[in-house]
């Protein structure tokens, strides 16, 4: 290689090396460093782990040089660090002694190992500014939406090609009855970005919620605009989805706004997302009517409260709503129990007909136990919703004869039946009731006000 072309090679060295501190922020002087350092490592290896090495490059003409550093000393033990004044001098004729010197050695093959040791290093530090770069952009649009084409699939996991990167759609953040192809658009949420030893994860999301919510917000202006807010949203991805809708503006009705013109806004969403079924419910801050409008697409008749404290209902729908209430294998009670917070029964009107008829039979022969109590009272102490023995004995005589169709000569008859039976069964345990106790709340439902955007 002519002078001339070792110096035009070196020329491009150095024009690369602005390139990239230009283009990638790469300082010249921290390449010079992982140059110099690499040579240095290669030239030990050659002269041994105790010599004392030093290089250097020209940063106008990017050459190499470099140097064994030795000790000037009147005898020589350590030949590897040390060097007689005469021999110091040939090299470098002002050298003294007690100081050092540089001795030059030949770099022709050391050079190549540094440089490809020097271009491993680069493109390692390339790639981690690259996983800054691409960290920096994407982390704060977490949550945004995102399309890109299926690059390759791995397993159940497929990666999703975004342009400037690539990005994973595991299964689990997957529409389960989705399948995939190479090449096909993908419609997903950025759903968490990661930096990792491997390099940058940016992984995407279909089934999650937020992708919902980011979908309303993409067609319906009112959601963007706040002035409808999405206050809950439970959800079983490609399936069904409930989402309670509040309106800020007494101008706006929330679930119509949702719904669009001849259901165009609701439409787009359910074909993003393989016509899963969405509900949606208008809000209402009380508990019991919004247990049946989260019920939607199936009528509620009543909710009653079973246990106040412990969040438990039972909700009777009429006969035919039964199925479309409970859900292919329960989903849709499974969803408003989940919306809602409340442990949840549903029964249809005949069956709790059919319950009360059972339960006030059993009542009734209770009571026919008990001395002094024929059929027609035992029916009417049910009615009024009397069939607790024990609660009987604790009456007086005043109170049975308030009650209609139960003389004063009964009445002391049936109290002191009752105390009789007591005696005789102390075991006694309180009977089912046929009426709803004094304390159980019950909300009447004419019909269920909440709209559907799918029945089952």
């Amino acid at each position: 290689m002519t002078k001339e072309n070792t110096f035009k090679g070196k020329t491009e060295l150095i024009m690369a090396l602005e390139q990239l501190e230009r283009e990638k922020n790469i300082k010249r002087d921290d390449v010079f460093k992982t140059i110099t350092d690499s040579l240095v490592s290669a030239l030990r290896k050659y002269f041994g782990k105790t010599s004392q090495i030093a290089a250097t490059i020209d940063p106008d003409t990017g050459e190499m040089c470099g140097y064994l550093v030795k000790k000037v000393v009147p005898e020589v033990f350590t030949p590897e660090i040390e060097i007689t004044l005469e021999e110091a001098i040939k090299h470098e004729p002002s050298a003294k002694l007690d100081e050092e010197v540089n001795i030059p050695v030949d770099i022709q093959d050391f050079s190549r190992i540094a440089a490809q040791t020097a271009k491993q290093v680069l493109i390692q530090k390339i790639r981690e500014i690259e996983k800054v770069k691409l960290f920096d952009e994407y982390k704060p649009r977490e949550g945004e939406i995102v399309t890109g084409l299926v690059h390759h699939v791995a397993g159940r996991d497929i990666f999703v090609d975004l342009g400037k990167t690539e990005a994973i759609l595991p299964y689990s953040e997957q529409i389960r009855r989705e399948h995939y192809t190479i090449n096909q658009r993908v419609r997903a949420i950025i759903h968490r970005v990661d930096k990792e030893n491997k390099g940058l994860q940016i992984v995407l999301s279909r089934a999650s919620i937020p992708f919902l919510k980011s979908l309303f917000e993409a067609e319906v202006p009112e959601i963007a605009e706040k002035v409808v807010e999405i206050t809950d949203v439970v959800r079983d991805p490609g399936f069904r989805s409930k989402v309670v809708v509040k309106s800020n503006s007494s101008k706006v009705d929330p679930v119509g706004a949702c719904v669009g013109i001849r259901g165009s806004r609701i439409r787009v969403i359910m074909g993003e997302l393989s016509n899963e079924k969405i509900d949606l419910i208008p809000y209402t801050e009380e508990p019991l009517h919004m247990l049946a409008k989260s019920f939607s697409p199936a009528s509620v008749l009543s909710v009653r409260v079973i246990d106040k404290a412990s969040k438990r209902a039972l909700i009777i729908v009429p006969d035919d709503q039964l199925a479309i209430a409970i859900g292919r294998e329960g989903q849709n009670i499974k969803l408003v129990s989940r919306l809602t917070g409340w442990e949840l029964e549903v029964k249809s009107e005949g069956q709790k007909v059919e319950e009360a008829k059972k339960n006030n039979d059993i009542a009734v022969n209770d009571l026919l136990k008990v001395d002094g109590i024929g059929a027609k009272v035992a029916d009417t102490l049910v009615k009024l919703g009397m069939a607790d023995i024990r609660k009987i004995a604790g009456f007086t005589v005043e109170d049975l004869c308030a009650l209609e169709g139960i003389g004063e000569k009964t009445a002391q008859k049936i109290v002191a039946g009752a105390k009789k039976f007591l005696e005789d069964n102390p075991a006694y345990g309180k009977t089912v009731l046929a009426a709803a106790p004094k304390d159980l709340e019950t909300k009447e439902v004419k019909e269920n006000e909440s709209k559907e955007t799918e029945s089952k």
